[in-house]
């Protein structure tokens, strides 16, 4: 019988050569073939020789020790890698709560089209007081970079909005919960339209959930992003990828489509998703106090900005 042995031609120091046994190096070791490879980059001489069903170890006697201390070494040091994933608590997928969110949008979108609501006896102009306009959101009108996520120029609008938006948005809260979601959603439409609204000319305006729904998108690639490269895969920059090329196959389509919302939606999206992920591995998934809290949040703040932008 044939034995393999650490040095290949190199000349083998004579001597007894004695097992390296799993149960000396911690309780419930087994043998691996990364230990002969530890060996030999430590410059110990090995052998490897079949028993029944397995392989021992095998090492000159006068190294026993030195090889025992370099195998402890080693699984100590890599006794908890790779790293587990943060642990999930149970989230609330929150699927009714997003389609019921995205039927009141569309409520939303025929109510101000009636002018079936009237705030101080008359009928206040949704558009000119919601949509997102560079110049009066430079002046200090905020609450624009949200009312705008709400309106919709015609029914086609709408509901491509809410038929392509819908899936990511659901994706999204099966991820990370009903509350975190739909707030990191919101952030990403406000950042993208502060962004758009910056670096576009004064007299530039949109309407649209779009760059929310790009944010979405944004969100869940940054998500994978960051786990793909905590796990040390190549594959990174599939999800990147991917999302530029959703954005150039749906977001850049149409004669008013505003291809900057979508473009500024979907880079705040990323950024908010790598955040997100690195604060989950520091402090874990938000519970379901946090998402409920951080869900009327989000309300509030949608009521906030159009209650200024109604005092127009």
């Amino acid at each position: 019988m044939e034995l393999d042995d650490g040095h290949g031609s190199e000349t083998v120091p004579p001597g007894e050569w004695k097992p390296l046994l799993p149960e000396e190096v911690a309780a419930g070791a087994r043998y691996s073939a990364v230990w002969a490879v530890v060996l030999a980059a430590k410059g110990i001489p090995y052998r490897l020789e079949p028993e029944h069903d397995r392989w021992r170890l095998l090492v000159p006697e006068e190294q026993l020790v030195t090889a025992m201390q370099e195998i402890v070494l080693y699984e100590d040091e890599n006794r908890n890698w790779p790293p587990l994933p943060p642990q999930r608590p149970t989230l609330d997928a929150g699927t009714y709560t997003t389609l019921s969110v995205l039927v009141l949008l569309a409520a939303f979108h025929n109510l101000i089209r009636s002018d079936l609501i009237t705030v101080a006896g008359s009928y206040p102009d949704w558009f000119s007081n919601g949509m997102m306009q560079s110049a009066k959101i430079m002046d200090g009108e905020w609450w624009r970079l949200i009312t705008s996520l709400t309106l919709h120029a015609d029914l086609s609008h709408l509901l491509g909005n809410l038929c392509i938006g819908g899936v990511f948005v659901v994706l999204l809260c099966r991820e990370l919960g009903t509350g975190l979601g739909w707030t990191l959603l919101l952030g990403a439409g406000l950042l993208g339209n502060l962004a758009n609204g910056y670096l576009q000319p004064a007299t530039h305006s949109s309407i649209g959930a779009s760059t929310a729904v790009f944010g979405a998108v944004g969100i869940l690639a940054g998500l994978s992003v960051r786990r793909y490269s905590q796990l040390k895969k190549r594959r990174w920059a599939v999800p990147v990828a991917t999302a530029l090329s959703l954005l150039v196959l749906v977001g850049s389509e149409g004669k008013n489509t505003d291809v900057g919302a979508h473009f500024f939606g979907l880079l705040a999206g990323l950024l908010l998703g790598l955040l997100t992920e690195v604060l989950i591995g520091r402090y874990g998934y938000p519970g379901r106090f946090l998402n409920l809290l951080l869900a009327v949040c989000s309300c509030l703040l949608v009521v906030t900005a159009w209650w200024y932008a109604l005092q127009l």
